[in-house]
């Protein structure tokens, strides 16, 4: 499973509008941004209170892309 299948996988758990959800990985020089994009009326279920489940999120991405070279952010838009 790749990074971008995990946010995925993670997202359409939480939302209510899975097939709404859409996750793109863009690369440059210096690192990897994952945009996970959700329907504006899931968007409080995927950030949560104080945006605790978002930063649940980037924790699982961060561990699971330790060994990479270069550094994974995930942007929710």
């Amino acid at each position: 499973m790749n990074i971008t299948e995990l946010v995925r996988f993670v997202a359409r758990s939480l939302v209510d509008k899975p097939d709404a959800v859409d996750v793109r990985q863009v690369e440059n020089a210096q690192s990897v941004v994952i945009e996970l994009r959700v329907d504006p009326d899931d968007m409080g279920k995927v950030i949560g209170k104080q945006g605790r489940i978002a930063k649940s999120i980037r924790a699982v991405v961060k561990a699971a892309t330790v060994k990479n070279e270069k550094p994974v952010f995930v942007e929710i838009i």
